[in-house]
């Protein structure tokens, strides 16, 4: 069996904007199913190619994992991206952005429980840029970075066993961490959308105010868990969004993961 069953890129670029000060963006996206038999990421964006509807109500990115090990992950993340795509569409733009991210997250969980009945669940990372502002949100293990000035930040936490462990020691004042790594079950993700009782969306308080050259990457653990950050900054110093997407997944490819999970990578780039 081939490792790489099939891959999906598309590639676009929102038109020229007249005022020379103002952010435009290029959008791209990568997919592929890796060594499993089904695909169940499911990405969106909203708004990236309609100028006048970025000014007037911003754009939305939405990257959302389904978890194999569950019932269906494919109609768990489909769910997820169909609620929150929802919640984008009704959100009050003169309102708190971020809060109400927070919460759209919160009710794509409850919609993924609904339909599956508890026993399905899906990760997510998910941004809206407003204002030349990035707001975002994560649940799971998915990955958000931003690379600005050659540099590669990551954004959001991981919500797994082992992360859960590190901030006990924090608490508790203990400094050694092997024991969170080495845990048997240190990858388990201690929160997803559709786990009854789900208490923890990881979120900005704030927005990140956007500047030329910034990119951000928002990608499922088939991409983050599997690709290095030195990796990760080689693949976005190429010079446009197909290209950088092109390098991602060839260094998926290099690290030969006979496991290798889906994975699917969202980029947008300031320009």
């Amino acid at each position: 069996m081939a490792l790489f069953k099939k891959k999906k890129k598309n590639v676009t670029v929102c038109p020229t904007i007249s005022d020379n000060d103002k952010l435009r963006y290029e959008v791209g996206n990568l997919q592929g199913i890796g060594a499993r038999y089904n695909q169940e990421d499911s990405f969106t964006v909203i708004n990236a190619l309609d100028e006048q509807k970025y000014d007037d109500f911003g754009m939305m990115f939405a990257v959302c994992d389904g978890m194999g090990g569950m019932k269906d992950g494919k109609i768990a993340s489909e769910t997820a991206i169909k609620s929150l795509r929802e919640s984008f569409n009704a959100m009050n733009r003169t309102g708190r952005i971020a809060f109400q991210l927070k919460e759209s997250v919160f009710l794509a969980s409850e919609e993924v429980e609904k339909v599956l009945d508890g026993d399905g669940g899906s990760t997510v990372v998910t941004g809206i840029i407003f204002h030349e502002q990035l707001y975002f949100a994560s649940v799971g293990d998915s990955y958000l970075y931003l690379f600005r000035n050659n540099r590669l930040f990551r954004l959001n936490s991981e919500q797994n066993v082992c992360h859960d462990m590190y901030l006990e020691n924090i608490r508790d004042r203990i400094t050694e961490v092997d024991s969170c790594r080495n845990a048997s079950d240190s990858a388990a993700l201690a929160q997803f959308l559709g786990m009854p009782g789900m208490s923890n969306v990881d979120c900005s308080v704030r927005p990140l105010n956007l500047k030329k050259g910034d990119i951000i990457l928002a990608c499922s653990d088939g991409v983050g868990g599997v690709v290095t950050e030195e990796e990760v900054i080689e693949a976005l110093q190429w010079p446009n969004v197909q290209d950088e997407c092109r390098r991602l997944e060839d260094h998926i490819i290099e690290h030969a993961n006979p496991n290798q999970d889906n994975f699917t990578a969202f980029i947008v780039k300031c320009v």
